[in-house]
């Protein structure tokens, strides 16, 4: 049986095609991927993170963004959506769309049963090619357990790993600190 080729679909197609779609899609090598949907567990946590942020950052010289703000890491091509950026420079958008940057800070993922192992492993090595990012925090949505990778200055990279929901994590490049209580917040009162 013969096996059809897949179609490559360039990064110019990729955006004429997404900037018009309904969904959001990842991109990488020529390849589209639909998002799914998250959780209200999830959401709950990205609400929580948030606010704390938007709180904590208020009158500072940098911002936090929600999940529909697309990054792109040109060393590898991929678009992309994470669930929250905290850009600390002037946005480098990759044109005058002004809906695509490249300079992200702190990079947090809200882990969820079928991104985890994704967003743990391929997708924190195509993190790794943006010379902009400090921090990449990933937070399980069904269990308490934050991730927080650090980037060192010799470009490796250290992990704290906390299960703990009377601890803190710290983001150490806006020296900001939350417990794991306000991540989850509410969390426990879902049976979902």
């Amino acid at each position: 049986m013969q096996q059809t080729a897949a179609k490559y679909i360039s990064q110019q197609e990729y955006l004429a095609f997404e900037r018009n779609a309904l969904d959001r899609h990842e991109y990488y090598k020529g390849e589209i991927f639909a998002m799914g949907g998250a959780s209200f567990k999830h959401n709950l946590i990205e609400s929580n993170l948030r606010l704390a942020l938007g709180i904590f950052l208020k009158d500072k010289d940098c911002n936090e963004f929600g999940s529909n703000l697309r990054i792109h890491i040109p060393s590898n091509t991929l678009y992309t959506y994470p669930d929250i950026i905290v850009l600390f420079d002037e946005p480098e958008f990759i044109d005058e769309e002004f809906d695509t940057i490249t300079n992200p800070s702190v990079i947090i993922e809200i882990l969820s049963p079928s991104t985890a192992n994704y967003d743990r492993g391929a997708k924190f090595d195509l993190y790794r090619g943006i010379n902009s990012l400090q921090e990449y925090l990933l937070i399980d949505s069904t269990v308490i357990h934050v991730l927080l990778y650090v980037k060192n200055a010799d470009n490796t990279w250290t992990l704290s790993d906390t299960k703990d929901i009377n601890q803190t994590i710290t983001i150490p490049s806006i020296n900001f600190t939350i417990t794991l209580a306000d991540i989850y917040n509410g969390v426990d009162k879902v049976n979902r």
